[in-house]
């Protein structure tokens, strides 16, 4: 009799088909560990994939497992494996690079280029009962953080990655974010945990602003439309100037923006970061939207401003992530909205894809449990 259980699976084969399917139980290598995975959160690239089938030249051409935002418990370690053991609440990095080229060697491993990054064509993901990655990819969880907090590890490594790493955020600075979805919410959450002056949210729905001032910004901001023949860029430069006008801050010195994150991947946010940060600032790039847009590169250049991109995670960004929360200086339980039994993601799905469920509730982080 086999050792494992039915390695029950949620499969996306084509736009708008999925399907629960058998899959093997992966073999582990020596460095490996296998995963009963437990709680899989839904982030916005696996409803893009059902949605598409596609984000930009990552294409589902063959059936592929969907989720990437996991926890679970350690079922069975390689041979070499040292510090891990079976029983152990472990989160997931994703994401295995090579390990050997420069990029890894220079301590920037999430631009390796081998990447295998789960629900990623053409790899599988993590919403079965069984996933291995290398074992210093499975991170122990404290005693008081649970498999939940554990799933929520993944965006919040974006957040860390975005805000502490390439953003280089330090405290009492100034932040701003625009979008408050997860992702933004989390970058808001890590600027205050790292002792932020303000966190500035905007958005463009009330509702998420209201979330945004009880869960980790000072202020917030709801634009105005654009007016009747106003241009992209001309609307972005006034809201950018109203914004100033109506929040009190500077183009410079103290009380002026430091860092600026974008995790809307709107044009106009894009732009109007540009407009609002310091002269000498940070804009950081996290969000993605249209593959091509309209920025004010003069202004980039006038200011100085370090215009940068950020992708995922990288070398420290998982233990700094499961610190803050250990530590309480993050709250994940309100951005929890949603739980589902592994037999309804269909429907946890469905209701990320809509932003709300039946009830009327915003979604704002919906979490799927492992196979029974």
């Amino acid at each position: 009799m086999s050792e494992y259980k039915s390695n029950k699976s949620f499969v996306l084969r084509a736009v708008e088909d999925v399907v629960y399917e058998e899959r093997p139980v992966p073999e582990l290598g020596p460095d490996e560990v296998l995963v009963e995975v437990k709680k899989t959160g839904i982030c916005g690239s696996d409803v893009h994939y059902l949605v598409h089938g596609r984000i930009g030249d990552f294409i589902v051409d063959a059936p592929m497992v969907l989720g990437h935002e996991s926890s679970g418990v350690i079922y069975k370690v390689g041979s070499k494996v040292k510090n891990l053991a079976p029983g152990t609440r472990v989160a997931l990095e994703p994401g295995a690079s090579c390990r050997t080229c420069d990029a890894c060697k220079s301590g920037h491993y999430e631009l390796c280029p081998e990447m295998v990054f789960a629900a990623t064509p053409p790899y599988d993901g993590t919403l079965g009962r069984y996933y291995k990655l290398p074992a210093d990819l499975a991170y122990a969880l404290p005693d008081n953080l649970d498999l939940e907090d554990g799933a929520m590890m993944e965006p919040l490594s974006v957040g860390v990655h975005s805000v502490a790493n390439v953003g280089g955020f330090k405290a009492n600075q100034i932040i701003a974010v625009f979008g408050a979805g997860p992702v933004g919410l989390l970058c808001m959450a890590v600027a205050k945990a790292l002792g932020a002056k303000r966190v500035i949210a905007i958005d463009i729905v009330q509702s998420r602003l209201d979330f945004a001032k009880s869960y980790a910004a000072t202020d917030v901001y709801l634009p105005d439309r654009p007016k009747e023949g106003e241009s992209q860029i001309e609307y972005s430069k006034r809201t950018a100037a109203e914004m100033a006008s109506k929040l009190n801050f500077p183009e410079r010195g103290l009380g002026a923006i430091d860092l600026v994150i974008d995790a809307s991947g709107a044009a106009t946010c894009i732009q109007t970061g540009v407009y609002i940060v310091k002269h000498g600032g940070t804009f950081v790039q996290v969000g993605m939207g249209n593959a091509e847009v309209t920025i004010p590169v003069t202004i980039i250049l006038v200011k100085e401003i370090n215009f940068k991109g950020s992708f995922r995670y990288g070398p420290g960004d998982y233990p700094l992530s499961i610190g803050l929360v250990a530590a309480g200086k993050i709250d994940l339980k309100p951005l929890v909205t949603h739980r589902f039994a592994f037999d309804d993601a269909p429907t946890a799905f469905d209701t990320t894809r809509k932003g709300k469920s039946e009830d009327g509730k915003a979604v704002i982080k919906a979490i799927i449990s492992g196979p029974e």
